[in-house]
C-alpha cells in the first residue's frame, strides 16, 4: 500500500507506456516525455496491440513492466459520430479502460494517469464546471454513452486508490486541438472540422461555408501540447482521488471561433449558421482553480495555436485521418 506516497520528478530512465500514443493527446504525451528526457516511452499501435484483447494487454503489461502509463488511448468522434454509434463507444473504451487498468494493477504500475473529457460533466452543470459536479445531473444525450464510460474511467481509479492504495489520478481536459488531430468530414470535434472546411473553401474560392447550429455555444480550447505539459506536471505533483480539470479558464462562442478560423486560412466568403442542427451543450468552461493550485497553467494561446495547427494541417493534409 502506498499510503505515504508523495508526489516528486519521475524517473526518466524508467519504462513508460502511453496508451494510444498515435491520437492526438497520446502523440503530443510522448513527444513532450521524450523532449524531457524520458528513454523508454512504450507505444503500440493498434495493429500491434488490441487494447479491447484482454489477454494480449495482460501479456504486453508482463513482457513491458512500465513503472509509469497514461491512458490516453479511446474511441472518440464529434456530436455526429457519438449520436450515431454510442454501443460502440460505450463498449470500446470500457474494454480498453478496464483491460488497460486491470493490466497495470496486476503488474505493479506504480503511477498511472487516466484521460477523461469534459463531457462527463452534466449538460447543465454550473459554469465554470468544478470537479465536484461530477454525478450532478443529467448528461448531453449526443455523448451521453462515450460520458459513461469516461465516468466509469475514472470511478475505476478512484477504486483502485481506496482498494490498493496506489497513487494513479484522473485528468479530464476540455476541447483539444493541435497537430495530430482528425480532420474527417464524418469524425472530427468543431476545430478541426472548421480548418477543413475553411481552408477547402479558400482554395477553390467558395463564397459561403455553413455551419452547424446558431454559432451561440461557448467553448474552451486547449492545445494538445499544453495538454500533455499539464499531464507530466500532475504526474510529478498532484496525489489525489479527485479527477483534475485541464484547460485555459477562457472560453469563445463558436461563432467568434468560426471567424477566427476563417481569417487563418484567408477565407472571406459568407458564413452560414443552420439553425435545424443541434448545438450541443449551450457553454462548457473548465474551474481550473486545482490544477493552478498545482502549480501549472496554460501558455499557448488560441490564435497561435489555431496558426500552429492550420500550418500542420496544410503540410500534411494527404495523410491526416480523414
Amino acid at each position: 500500500m502506498h499510503t505515504d506516497f508523495i508526489p516528486g520528478p519521475l524517473d526518466r530512465s524508467s519504462t513508460f507506456y502511453v496508451a494510444g500514443h498515435r491520437g492526438l493527446v497520446g502523440s503530443a504525451i510522448r513527444r513532450h516525455l521524450e523532449s524531457e528526457g524520458f528513454s523508454n516511452v512504450l507505444g503500440r499501435t493498434s495493429s500491434e496491440l488490441d487494447l479491447k484483447n484482454r489477454a494480449d494487454v495482460f501479456s504486453f503489461f508482463e513482457a513491458t513492466e512500465p513503472r509509469y502509463v497514461v491512458l490516453a488511448a479511446a474511441k472518440v468522434g464529434g456530436i455526429l459520430a457519438n449520436n450515431t454509434f454510442p454501443v460502440d463507444f460505450l463498449t470500446e473504451n470500457l474494454q480498453i479502460q478496464v483491460n488497460v487498468m486491470d493490466a497495470a494493477r496486476e503488474h505493479g504500475v506504480e503511477r498511472l494517469l487516466f484521460l477523461g473529457s469534459s463531457c462527463i460533466y452534466p449538460k447543465f452543470a454550473q459554469q465554470p464546471i468544478r470537479e465536484d459536479s461530477l454525478l450532478t445531473g443529467h448528461l448531453e444525450p449526443t455523448n451521453d454513452a462515450y460520458a459513461i464510460a469516461k465516468i466509469a474511467g475514472i470511478m475505476h481509479v478512484q477504486a483502485v486508490r481506496r482498494q490498493f492504495g496506489l497513487p494513479w489520478i484522473s485528468a479530464m481536459p476540455t476541447n483539444l486541438y493541435g497537430p495530430g488531430d482528425n480532420f474527417s468530414p464524418e469524425g472530427s470535434h468543431v476545430l478541426p472540422a472548421l480548418i477543413r472546411r475553411y481552408d477547402e473553401a479558400a482554395s477553390v474560392g467558395r463564397t459561403s461555408v455553413t455551419n452547424w447550429g446558431s454559432g451561440s455555444p461557448r467553448r474552451e480550447f486547449l492545445h494538445v501540447d499544453d495538454m500533455a505539459s499539464a499531464c507530466l506536471h500532475l504526474l510529478e505533483n498532484y496525489d489525489g482521488a479527485a479527477q483534475v480539470n485541464v484547460g485555459t479558464g477562457t472560453d469563445v462562442t463558436i461563432k467568434e471561433l468560426a471567424e477566427l478560423v476563417a481569417r487563418t486560412v484567408g477565407y472571406e466568403g459568407d458564413i452560414i449558421w443552420d439553425t435545424t442542427k443541434p448545438d450541443g451543450t449551450p457553454q462548457k468552461l473548465l474551474d481550473v482553480s486545482k490544477l493552478s493550485h498545482a502549480g501549472w497553467k496554460a501558455s499557448i494561446g488560441l490564435k497561435e495555436g489555431i496558426e500552429d495547427t492550420v500550418e500542420w494541417y496544410r503540410a500534411n493534409v494527404n495523410r491526416v485521418r480523414s
